[in-house]
């Protein structure tokens, strides 16, 4: 999908999230600012709002000379997931239907976006998920492709929800031992999506196949994507997509057989899924 006029102003707010984020003084505050809101005045709308957000955090990136802009508070969000891990396995081991469980688990962990226009409380959203009604609710076609397939992709989202994608992979690994899983990440940092160095620290290589997925873009554009990740995203029986970025990447692709897991966190996604902001999506192409 590509950028809409609210988009505009929510990636150029960005800037100030950034700015907070990295204790940035009120000149490199200033700077960042002008020189988004600057870009803003011509942002092509021929492209998605993740394809934009490259060039603008590479540009902050530059300007803030500092590579990763969310390291640290990515570290956060990484112990903040692991404190949940004990509450969440006991939830899973008591669970009569494990893989809606674990599949409302990787929602839940949606919420930790650091770009998204509307922001909930990882707490509350775990507190109420396992009662939440998925608003378009495809969950039960998505297990009978998971019954019949032999390979999926899992395409990573954000850090602190890959440790609930680590818990969820594992979920559906014991339910379906023969499926082969690949699990994608970004291929340099980009806001707070997951990337190799989070993703192996947190041990996915010795769950599953892990796959830098090469693109700069805060969710999985094809097209910058490595020949490998393309073959292996147009080869899966199945691909699981976690968070907007994802979505608004892929809607539309040349593929069918996605089914996009995530949490509506602003007006422009919930309006092209015609849901409301906070729903849960469980939606299969």
């Amino acid at each position: 999908m590509n950028i809409d006029e609210a988009c505009v102003s929510c990636i150029i707010n960005q800037s100030l999230k950034v700015a907070n984020a990295i204790g940035a003084d009120k000149a490199l505050t200033q700077k960042l600012y002008t020189t988004v809101e600057k870009m803003g005045e011509h942002f092509p709308f021929s492209q998605t709002p993740p394809e934009i957000a490259a060039d603008v955090y590479e540009k902050m990136a530059q300007i803030a000379q500092k590579e990763d802009l969310y390291d640290e508070v990515k570290s956060l969000s990484t112990k903040k997931a692991y404190s949940f891990i004990p509450f969440l396995k006991e939830k899973l081991a008591s669970s009569e239907n494990k893989l809606l469980t674990a599949t409302k688990i990787a929602v839940a962990g949606n919420v930790i976006d650091l770009a998204a226009e509307v922001e909930f409380d990882l707490q509350e959203e775990l507190d109420k998920i396992f009662h939440t009604e998925f608003s378009h609710n495809d969950f039960e076609k998505l297990e009978l492709e998971l019954q019949k397939a032999k390979n999926i992709v899992v395409l990573g989202d954000n850090v602190g929800e890959h440790i609930f994608d680590y818990l969820f992979i594992e979920t559906v690994q014991k339910l379906y031992p023969s499926l082969d899983i690949v699990y994608m990440v970004r291929g340099r940092p980009i806001i707070n999506d997951v990337t190799m160095k989070e993703a192996q620290e947190a041990g996915f290589e010795k769950l599953c196949k892990l796959v830098d997925s090469g693109v700069n873009t805060p969710g999985f554009t094809y097209s910058r994507a490595t020949k490998e990740a393309q073959y292996l995203f147009d080869s899966a029986d199945l691909i699981l997509s976690k968070g907007m970025g994802n979505y608004e990447c892929l809607t539309p692709t040349h593929r069918d057989n996605i089914c996009f897991l995530l949490k509506v966190k602003c007006g422009v996604v919930a309006a092209s899924l015609e849901k409301e902001v906070g729903d849960i999506i469980c939606k299969l192409t």
